[in-house]
């Protein structure tokens, strides 16, 4: 795998992923954590539970592998007429779901949400209708994106979502100036949605249209006939399968914390936090890698292909563990920092904080997910995958079911996280059994000696925490920010010196990539 392209790539996604946060702390301090904030987060994961199936999941992961080939071996206008077939069934079968949606809007709410009240649940189901249009522009979106990739083209991609949170952003402004309360903040929220979903689109058409794509969408029987659509349907049809697990998990948790009010708002935010170095480093690599499985199968180089896994899930360990071990340590500082202003108290913050401890502990299963699933659709080997899915779905459900009762909503963020590590071990040992592994990738020994220079990490944090504690306001901005800041830095130092110490050859290597950089 190239390292320069992943460095780049996580730093135009760490834009992405900083915006990201912006949104976040305005959503927050405008609409806090309570029954209106609960029913935008219900009403969002509507679209965005169907988003993960028709485009950023498997659509992404179908499209990709069978663009790269017909790009490859049939060439250019031919690439481009499977986009324009594959833009033609994506606006009749997703605007097909989106009008559902709209009809249906109060049903699915009181089947995600059976604890919500009545008024809860019909100010859910306008905010679903108002939102359901956002499933359109990010299924284009990710036909885009997809193209993208596939040629190597990575930083428009990349910078889509920045513009999505760009658009919140803006109307998060206009809802702050005008003094709106809770309620009315969440549905201002909800149509700068929209208005960020289009800027996502809009931001990749120079990019396409340089590499000389023109939007023609082919509908029908022409579009049917073309032997990539049907490849694209058939590893959509397994991954759809595979995708719904995770998509059961996430109703299943919803149902649950729909009896806590404030619960979904807490678990949301937490988790879009541990999102920050899932997408920065975890989804960058995949990216990346994933281009990169794509040509090496379309060229027929399976040592190539076991070369640039084994590469990826170096750096995913290398980048993702001290990630992990930093949120779990300095969880209550960090969410204090980001989220508790405005409307969003101190109880909420500490709340949300216990829930991003027990997600951390999935960080490293999640982002290695996202490297090898991909790989397994590119080898036309998709039901591995289903099946980790299905694991990943079973032991969450199971894991919720026990764990609910005794820690609340903790305990679902628990279950997330370790079935997602569930999910991972299927994917890994099934890739050694069918594929012989990956070479001489080192991946257990580079495993453990991230471990050791965490341990050191979480050393150094703790003694700066204890030391700078007692001497700072109790309360305020100027507490929050050395308590969380000044333990990131000393603990980023002294995990990279310890990389250095014991070895770690993925330093040299981020190092090298961003000198590169800088010099072009």
């Amino acid at each position: 795998m190239r390292m320069g392209r992943a460095i780049w790539l996580s730093a135009a996604t760490m834009a992405s992923r900083v915006l990201g946060l912006v949104r976040d702390q305005l959503f927050a301090a405008l609409v806090g954590a309570n029954r209106w904030s609960d029913a935008f987060v219900v009403a969002f994961r509507i679209p965005n539970l169907l988003r993960d199936l028709f485009a950023e999941g498997a659509l992404s992961s179908a499209f990709v592998p069978t663009f790269a080939e017909a790009h490859a071996k049939r060439g250019k206008e031919d690439a481009h007429r499977l986009a324009n077939a594959l833009v033609g069934v994506v606006l009749l079968v997703v605007g097909g779901v989106v009008l559902a949606g709209l009809v249906a809007a109060p049903a699915i709410v009181r089947l995600l949400a059976p604890g919500f009240g009545p008024e809860e649940a019909a100010f859910a189901a306008t905010l679903t209708r108002i939102m359901m249009p956002f499933l359109l522009l990010v299924s284009l979106s990710a036909v885009a994106m997809g193209m993208l990739n596939a040629q190597s083209r990575f930083t428009a991609p990349a910078l889509a979502p920045a513009l999505f949170n760009v658009g919140a952003i803006a109307v998060g402004i206009w809802i702050w100036a005008s003094g709106q309360g809770p309620r009315a903040a969440a549905v201002g929220w909800s149509v700068g949605t929209l208005v960020g979903g289009a800027m996502q689109l809009a931001v990749q058409g120079p990019s396409l249209r340089a590499l000389g794509f023109r939007l023609r969408p082919i509908f029908g029987r022409a579009a049917l006939a073309d032997p990539g659509i049907r490849r694209i349907g058939r590893l959509m049809g397994a991954a759809v399968i595979g995708l719904s697990a995770t998509q059961v998990n996430i109703l299943v948790n919803t149902i649950f914390a729909s009896h806590e009010v404030g619960a979904n708002t807490w678990l949301q935010m937490a988790f879009r936090l541990m999102q920050l170095p899932l997408g920065v480093f975890g989804v960058a690599i995949a990216t990346v890698a994933g281009a990169g499985v794509a040509q090496r199968v379309a060229a027929g180089d399976m040592d190539g292909v076991r070369e640039t896994l084994g590469s990826a899930m170096r750096l995913v360990a290398f980048l993702n563990v001290p990630a992990a071990v930093g949120l779990i340590t300095l969880a209550h500082p960090i969410i204090s920092l980001v989220y508790e202003h405005g409307r969003f108290g101190s109880a909420d913050a500490s709340a949300t904080a216990d829930a991003l401890v027990f997600y951390a502990v999935g960080l490293y299963g999640y982002s290695a997910v996202k490297v090898l699933a991909p790989a397994f659709y590119a080898i036309d080997d998709a039901r591995i995958p289903v099946v980790g899915s299905v694991v990943g779905m079973t032991s969450n459900v199971a894991l919720v079911l026990l764990l609910h009762p005794v820690l609340g909503f903790k305990g679902i963020a628990l279950g997330t996280a370790l079935a997602a590590t569930a999910n991972f071990a299927v994917l890994a040992v099934a890739w050694k059994w069918r594929h012989g592994g990956l070479g001489n990738a080192g991946i257990y020994r580079q495993l453990g000696r991230t471990l050791l220079a965490s341990a050191v990490m979480v050393g150094v944090v703790l003694g700066v925490k204890a030391a700078i504690g007692p001497v700072l306001p109790a309360a305020g901005l100027a507490r929050q920010a050395p308590l969380a800041l000044l333990p990131i830095a000393a603990g980023a130092i002294a995990y990279f010196a310890a990389a250095r110490v014991l070895g770690v050859k993925e330093l040299a290597e981020v190092a090298s990539a961003l000198r590169r950089r800088r010099r072009t």
